[in-house]
């Protein structure tokens, strides 16, 4: 808790009365002894006069000096960071308020100024690892199309293919940029009530193409809930549960969706009837870039469930995984209420 802080007009405008207050009630008091005292009285009372002034002038020099130190500890704080030192801090123990907030913006500030840096070298790493296969696909593809005599039937499927590599990449960027702001900096994020069974009714009929293609039967089971949260990134997290059981359940499996409401929040899970995953797997499966299963490296990037995660935490709320090989996964999603702010 803060302690009881004053404010810088406040303090300066109490300086201001007291030098004029003393000094008003020093010269009353000299005019009225000095008519009425002898030398020996003169002298005491010019000296404490003296004493009176010094003490007047004195508390306005200590409290300069004082606010002449916050200032200046700000300046050279201010000059670390022009520099890239992102990790100084401002001590926030300040009795003047205005001096007390400057303090804590700029300890604020920093922090979103570090985290801004880590998404930038975040960022460069995993794009300098990520980025390379589909590269050099598409490089590999590029060279092919320049072969003379090309047949139109390889024209078309080399084009596919350096289509196919470079919507990888996109999609590959908006995951990674997602990712590093929702990890690297503080977010309020913004949030609004809607219709949580209604957005899960919309992912799965987005996705009608993917699972009726493999010839997958779904199971959907939606009690209504409305939901206090950020629609748009719960929606990343549907869409990455939905989308990773459509991709490893076999043609003409089953996947079970849903959702329940419980006291003081929500539950949704999916299901698949897939291979399940080893217990190694299990206890990696929400890092970022992981992939158990190395065959389908292809199909994505090892990203989606890292951001199902961060945004579940986000609002406050779990996600769980449980499989055996052999046996399906299912993952779970708990979402607790919240009161509108």
């Amino acid at each position: 808790m803060r302690g009881k802080t004053l404010k810088l007009s406040t303090v300066l405008s109490g300086m201001i009365f007291l030098s004029m207050h003393v000094t008003a009630l020093l010269s009353i008091s000299m005019m009225s002894a000095l008519l009425s005292a002898g030398v020996r009285g003169i002298v005491m009372i010019l000296s404490v006069a003296a004493a009176c002034t010094s003490a007047a002038l004195l508390i306005p020099r200590l409290f300069s000096r004082r606010l002449l130190t916050v200032l200046t500890g700000m300046n050279q704080a201010a000059g670390e960071v022009a520099k890239g030192n992102f990790d100084i801090t401002l001590d926030e123990n300040i009795p003047v308020e205005e001096l007390r907030d400057m303090a804590h913006s700029f300890n604020r500030m920093t922090r979103e100024l570090a985290g801004t840096e880590l998404l930038r070298s975040d960022f460069v790493e995993n794009v300098s690892h990520e980025f390379k296969t589909p590269l050099s696909a598409i490089e590999g593809y590029a060279t092919l199309l320049q072969k003379p005599g090309l047949s139109g039937e390889k024209r078309s499927e080399y084009t596919a293919k350096i289509l196919y590599n470079t919507k990888r990449l996109s999609t590959l960027t908006s995951s990674i940029l997602l990712l590093s702001r929702l990890e690297n900096q503080e977010l309020d994020i913004p949030r609004e009530t809607f219709c949580l069974d209604e957005q899960l009714r919309e992912v799965i009929l987005s996705q009608e193409e993917s699972w009726s293609g493999k010839g997958l039967e779904l199971d959907v089971d939606l009690d209504s809930a409305d939901y206090w949260g950020n629609r748009d990134l719960l929606a990343h997290v549907w869409q990455n549960l939905l989308g990773n059981a459509v991709k490893f359940t076999p043609e003409g499996g089953q996947i079970r969706i849903r959702l329940r409401r419980e006291d003081g929040g929500v539950l949704v899970s999916v299901a698949d009837s897939g291979p399940g995953m080893s217990e190694d797997v299990r206890q990696r499966v929400f890092e970022k870039f992981y992939q158990g299963d190395p065959s389908r490296a292809s199909q994505g990037a090892g990203l989606g469930l890292s951001l199902a995660k961060r945004i579940v935490d986000l609002h406050r709320g779990e996600i769980s995984v449980s499989s055996r090989q052999g046996s399906g996964t299912v993952f779970t999603v708990r979402l607790h209420f919240q009161k509108p702010q």
